[in-house]
């Protein structure tokens, strides 16, 4: 996902673009009305935050994806006559305020409590220089690793260098204009001690949470009393002195003159402070993206203190960061569970907009998610098996290794090999992955019960009737003629094509929770088709003699 390669400006393309109402264009659209009286600059400035008091987790990532997504809609859109840059910025230059679940020792960090976090040691060794060294390079390993076009920049670096001086002694000058704005946000007893510069402890190195006695505009210092009650002057200036969280914001956005940024619905309530703060800092707020959070399994929002929901190696071990891509850009203002059950889907729902998108006129494609995802440029990929059907066949057959697989496939598609279809292949090793970690430890088969045990039979003998090669189509007909003659299995709601009653989806529940030992699976006639109807003839004998409720 790059920033500026070569751009396909076909006219159907650019006519299909300005009238498309993707998120991504919407939100490029924003920027470009942002200087529709003035011109636009030479580059726009794109941004992303992150705070690297923890590990890394995917909504990080999510927010340099979909940035991405808006930066490509704006090159199409400005025909790439624009330059762009995206910086994502690390706040590590932040006070450890507490210790996160997920690192090795945690009794190893107390003594580092409220330190910046490239002052705090790194817990999990090598070569990093400190904890927030070590999290800044897991975020740029998988950024490199996706193949983001983008800057990093640290807070400690900015900060020390000097980068955000100017802005800082303004911020001095105008203290008590930000005081008005920071104050009515806050509660009686905060109100008394706040203040938008934190020194760093000459003594301690800790960032202080301490009143200011004196502000010095004209000398650009600050005085208060350290840790041990010793009044202290510092400069603003050269990393002696960082900004609180919300004005910090601000003041980037003024330094860097920002313009766009996107960030989390738990930002949503200081937006207006951010932005009212970087104009007392001369600046001009960005256009804001706001998005849904990330949900946990149990509907708790994701933490990277909390190390809850999944990280961005996980996923990555049961699925292609292409259907992380996908997760991310669809809906992103709704909040969604990120969790282990989501993957499957994600990764069929890829490849459907992914086969979909050399079908589809320029309209439709600028809206198909894989535009977006590949800046413009999706593969050409043929899947004959979708991953879900991957995972029930790994489901039946206990396949180990990757070779079991191809024996189906190869059987069910022919001239379809792993030389063929490497992508294919790749999937089949994330299918047996998922299914030994996460499907088979709930496998729960049951026996069927008298009416289940007489319509497997029946769905057998018509199975056996079934004429040699007979398709995925004809596998479901057969199963549905058998459930249509069965009460129990009939739903008056819909019709059969000759009139009758149609079929309940308690028919086909019913057969992979006995055959499979789970609650649902792909449609029978394609898995049937690619498990082969004489292996599913013998899983049906299985479970009819009670050897897989066993």
């Amino acid at each position: 996902m790059a920033g500026n390669d070569a751009l396909d400006l076909n006219p159907e393309l650019l006519a299909a673009a300005g009238e498309n109402k993707a998120w991504p264009f919407e939100e490029a659209k924003k920027i470009i009305a942002r200087y529709a009286k003035t011109g636009l600059p030479e580059t726009i400035l794109f941004e992303t935050g992150y705070g690297p008091s923890g590990l890394p987790h995917i909504g990080t990532f999510g927010e340099v994806a979909r940035t991405t997504m808006v930066r490509h809609a704006f090159h199409i859109l400005t025909e790439g006559k624009v330059k762009t840059r995206l910086l994502v910025f690390s706040d590590d230059m932040d006070g450890m305020r507490k210790i996160p679940d997920n690192v090795p020792d945690r009794a190893f960090l107390e003594p580092y409590l409220h330190m910046p976090l490239t002052s705090v040691p790194n817990p999990f060794g090598g070569d990093y220089a400190s904890f927030g060294h070590h999290n800044n390079a897991m975020l740029r390993r998988f950024l490199d690793t996706f193949g983001f076009d983008y800057e990093f920049a640290s807070a400690t670096e900015y900060y020390k260098a000097g980068r955000f001086d100017e802005v800082l002694l303004r911020a001095a000058e105008r203290f008590d204009d930000i005081m008005k704005v920071m104050l009515p946000t806050l509660g009686e007893e905060r109100q008394a001690t706040y203040s938008p510069f934190l020194p760093i402890s000459p003594k301690t190195g800790r960032v202080l949470y301490v009143p200011m006695k004196h502000v010095d505009a004209k000398a650009g210092t600050i005085t208060f009393d350290d840790e041990d009650g010793t009044e202290t002057t510092l400069p603003v200036t050269g990393g002696a002195v960082k900004l609180q969280w919300k004005p910090d914001f601000g003041m980037r956005w003024a330094a860097l003159n920002v313009d766009f940024e996107m960030f989390g619905k738990d930002h949503q309530t200081n937006a207006s402070i951010y932005d009212r703060i970087c104009e007392i800092l001369g600046g001009r707020a960005p256009e804001h993206f706001v998005y849904e959070l990330f949900l946990d399994e149990n509907g708790q929002k994701i933490s990277k203190s909390k190390g809850n929901g999944l990280t961005i190696d996980e996923w990555l071990t049961y699925a292609p960061t292409e259907s992380l891509a996908l997760y991310m850009f669809q809906k992103p203002r709704v909040a969604k569970k990120l969790f282990f059950d989501v993957i499957p889907r994600a990764v069929d729902e890829y490849y459907q907009f992914l086969s979909a998108y050399p079908k589809q006129d320029w309209k439709n494609r600028l809206g198909n998610p894989v535009w977006h995802i590949h800046s413009g440029n999706p593969p050409a990929i043929d899947l004959p098996v979708p991953f879900a059907l991957l995972l029930n066949l790994v489901s039946v057959s206990n396949a180990q290794n990757k070779d079991v697989l191809w024996g189906f496939i190869s059987r069910y598609a022919e001239g379809v090999t792993p030389q063929t279809h490497p992508e294919l292949d790749r999937l089949t090793g994330y299918a047996i992955r998922y299914f030994d970690d996460f499907v088979k430890p709930s496998k729960v088969y049951r026996a069927p019960d008298e009416v289940e045990r007489d319509a497997l039979a029946k769905l057998s003998q018509a199975l056996a009737d079934l004429p040699e090669g007979a398709d995925g189509e004809a596998i479901q007909n057969a199963a549905l003629n058998v459930a249509r003659a069965i009460e129990r299995y009939q739903d008056h709601a819909k019709k059969s094509p000759e009139g009758g009653p149609g079929v309940s989806v308690a028919f086909f529940q019913m057969i992979y929770q006995v055959l499979i030992g789970q609650e649902r699976g792909p449609r029978f006639g394609s898995f049937a088709a690619l498990y082969g109807i004489a292996e599913t003839r013998e899983l049906i004998g299985k479970a009819l003699e009670g050897r897989l409720a066993a």
